[in-house]
């Protein structure tokens, strides 16, 4: 009960002018100018203000580069592993221009697994290859796929 005689009694004092003026002060208080609220003359405060907009250009066309280089790295692998194209790597490619390459180490990357691939195309891939493989298993496999064929070959032919 206390506290709504008080918040009661203070909001009509304020509205009177008697000494509830202290939020009124604070505001008077506070400049309008930012500037001076950031303790700067008006045009440190706006050359302040041009470098910030162009350091922030700055890092959004680093940002679309990166995000255009990544882009460039994705349509890469799914032309090797013949994955659908995306558009939406493809519009950011545009937006940041015909000069996106792949990056050095990407790029390193890129080529040394092409150089592997084209190793585990070859005859000497293949040799090597088989070289790991567990002859038993072969057998196995070649003995099942044999007596498959024979069974097939005895079902269709009257003769056999």
């Amino acid at each position: 009960m206390a506290f709504l005689m008080k918040s009661m009694l203070s909001n009509q004092v304020k509205n009177l002018g008697l000494g509830g003026g202290g939020e009124e002060n604070k505001e008077e208080s506070t400049p309008s100018d930012p500037a001076a609220a950031a303790g700067m003359t008006r045009e440190e405060y706006e050359e302040y203000q041009k470098q910030m907009v162009e350091e922030k250009m700055e890092r959004d066309a680093a940002f679309a580069q990166k995000k255009a280089e990544r882009a460039c790295l994705r349509v890469h692998l799914r032309e090797k592993y013949r994955l659908p194209k995306s558009e939406l790597d493809e519009n950011q490619i545009q937006m940041a221009g015909d000069d996106v390459d792949l990056p050095e180490d990407l790029q390193k990357m890129v080529a040394e697994d092409q150089v592997e691939e084209e190793d585990k195309d070859s005859i000497l891939g293949q040799l090597q290859n088989l070289q790991n493989m567990d002859m038993d298993t072969i057998k196995e496999k070649a003995q099942a796929t044999f007596t498959e064929m024979k069974q097939a070959a005895e079902q269709k032919c009257s003769v056999m």
